[in-house]
């Protein structure tokens, strides 16, 4: 099980996500979702990093990817951004069997819930909640269809500890989480990981595999 660490960083105490992604783009070693866990059925490996930081109110992660394809349909909130170029954020507190996933296509377009599996206790965040969650994309906010050539992007996210049940006067010692990279409906599908999924399907709703994040 793959482990890092969920460092304090006061610059981002009250910083527009904007300059949360000028910070993350000049400071800290990124983490690689580089784990190709179904090889034989879905080959293809972008490049996929991420950076992660915490307030004392919220959790911050910067995405970088660098693609052939790039696809982003979906613009409203709770859509299945799954299917277009994603990336992704599931975690859970350890003593919890609710997990959050947190699903991003490249233009900020977030898919929420809180669940106890993929087809288990399925309950999408409240509109109060999603609005709390802040995006910057390099690629702006604009739909469009999927385009063909070479492709980097990035995706910088806030989202506040209280969405994802974490008391700000009490942080835990660790939360468990995988981050990942998907394209369901490109022209390329891929799966990508953090920690390592033993499973023989592509399968991101699996906490026994998330890794560990240290505070």
């Amino acid at each position: 099980m793959k482990s890092l660490s969920f460092k304090y960083i006061s610059k981002l105490e009250g910083i527009a996500i904007k300059d949360a992604a000028v910070y993350f783009r000049r400071n800290q070693v990124y983490e690689y979702m580089d784990m190709l866990n179904w090889p034989t059925l879905f080959p293809y490996k972008p490049v996929c990093r991420f950076k992660i930081a915490h307030s004392a109110k919220s959790l911050f992660i910067h995405f970088s990817v660098i693609e052939k394809n790039v696809r982003a349909l979906y613009s409203t909130d709770q859509q299945a951004v799954w299917e277009d170029s994603c990336v992704e954020f599931f975690c859970k507190l350890p003593e919890q069997e609710h997990y959050y996933n947190f699903e991003f296509n490249c233009i900020g377009t977030c898919l929420a819930t809180k669940r106890k599996g993929r087809e288990l206790d399925i309950q999408p965040l409240s509109e109060l909640k999603m609005k709390s969650i802040k995006r910057f994309a390099s690629f702006g906010n604009q739909p469009f269809n999927e385009k063909t050539g070479h492709f980097e992007w990035e995706l910088t996210v806030e989202i506040p500890f209280e969405v994802v049940g974490i008391d700000l006067n009490n942080l835990p010692e660790t939360l468990r989480a995988n981050f990942y990279k998907c394209g369901d409906g490109t022209s390329v599908p891929h799966y990508l990981s953090w920690n390592h999924i033993a499973t023989e399907m592509p399968d991101f709703h699996r906490p026994e595999f998330f890794g560990e994040i240290c505070f």
